[in-house]
């Protein structure tokens, strides 16, 4: 990582650090020598120094307004003479940090927001903001969110996708309504993890599962081997509908929570206990045993929860015909509630947004976020065991037909 030498005068920076307004300047000035610093690397040489490494010449500068958590940053973006020159130092912020502005800016100017919200705005920020301004931003915004959620799938295979659904507030017409972002994550035969899709939808009905998946296989998914999901109705049967030949694991914590929310608190604790025996088990063989145990337990107890157990056992053990290694990681959705987590922290401060493409515009930046993060950080899965399986599977399917 490049290592930059910034400049600020001892006599003010405590008064700098001890005043918002000149924090705000403090942080305009070390981005500005930043860039400035950037410049001379990729050119090769200092400004007017003659150099036989010199690559390029300066050109003056462009102006780049940002609106940013620390206030409305002036900067001086260097320019080359060739336009060569390009930095990297705006890519985090133009999507995640941007998008969350704008979805203060817009509560502000749609007169949705309490005097709280106003004020977190204007102090965030700095700055009053026109509807102009808001749809310059969004317009930059909402083309690189559309590329993300648009672009094509069919350079990969994917065998293992995670789909999830979190409930959020919009307003339309002046009514709120609730409404869920849908949201497909898989597993590359790389063994790296993506973000493949998110749709807003009304409400998780087959219809709108069935949209979604549309969308991801008309952009090419495909190698679609296991998905994993909770077991609401409207999922399940698109599920059935779009992958046809892929199994299907119930996530095994929703799993849990189902079986739980039906016996009382006195038995709650024994029967998580035993749940986890079964869920845990080594093999089929084992968790037949430890099912039929389980019945035998808590059939008087817990009558309706053992009908539950028994309703979604054999979907809940999907994972068990997979090899060890793999289980640990597929057998829930917990990867789609880590990411859910980081949703829901900026969507508790926007509360409602104030309309759809609000919406996806903060959420499939955050989205976007995540996966350029997924893409460049070590492999989730190894997936050399997975593939060996895969054949051997594949071999002895055959050896069974040629019968």
């Amino acid at each position: 990582m490049a290592q930059y030498d910034i400049k600020l005068e001892a006599e003010g920076l405590v008064d700098l650090l001890s005043n918002n307004d000149k924090f705000t300047q403090l942080t305009e000035t070390i981005i500005n020598q930043v860039l400035d610093a950037q410049m001379t690397e990729h050119l090769s040489a200092e400004p007017y120094a003659r150099s036989e490494l010199r690559s390029g010449y300066r050109n003056g500068y462009r102006v780049r307004n940002l609106y940013t958590r620390v206030g409305h940053l002036n900067l001086r973006v260097p320019q080359t003479r060739d336009g060569s020159f390009s930095t990297e130092i705006f890519r985090r912020y133009q999507r995640k940090e941007q998008a969350f502005v704008l979805g203060l800016m817009e509560m502000y100017l749609e007169g949705v927001s309490t005097r709280k919200v106003a004020k977190v705005t204007e102090a965030l920020c700095g700055v009053t903001f026109s509807k102009s301004t808001v749809s310059e931003l969004a317009t930059e915004l909402d083309a690189k969110v559309s590329s993300f959620k648009n672009r094509r799938l069919d350079e990969q295979k994917y065998p293992f996708v995670i789909v999830d659904a979190l409930v959020i507030k919009c307003r339309a017409n002046n009514i709120v309504r609730a409404m869920s972002i849908l949201v497909a994550y898989g597993v590359n035969k790389d063994g790296y993890r993506e973000i493949l899709g998110l749709w807003l939808g009304d409400s998780e009905t087959e219809s709108t599962w069935s949209t979604l998946f549309k969308d991801l296989k008309s952009r090419g998914l495909e190698g679609v081997d296991l998905v994993v999901s909770d077991s609401h109705t409207g999922l399940v049967k698109a599920l059935r509908k779009h992958f046809q030949g892929a199994a299907w694991q119930r996530c095994q914590v929703h799993f849990m929570r189902n079986i739980l929310g039906h016996t009382s608190l006195k038995n709650r604790k024994e029967m998580a206990e035993h749940l986890k025996t079964v869920l845990y088990a080594y093999d089929i063989e084992t968790a037949k045993k430890l099912t039929n145990d389980f019945i035998s337990k808590f059939e008087t107890k817990a009558p309706k929860s053992v009908a539950c157990f028994e309703e979604g056992i054999d979907d809940a053990l999907t994972i068990l015909a997979y090899p060890l290694k793999y289980r640990q990681r597929l057998r829930t959705s917990n990867m789609a509630e880590r990411v859910n987590e980081e949703i829901r922290r900026r969507e508790k401060v926007v509360r409602i947004f104030p309309n759809e493409e609000s919406a996806i515009r903060l959420i499939g930046s955050l989205l976007a976020d995540c996966h350029d993060k997924w893409i460049s950080d070590d492999r989730y899965l190894t997936m050399e065991e997975y593939n060996e399986w895969g054949k051997q599977i594949k071999n002895e399917t055959k050896q069974v037909i040629s019968f």
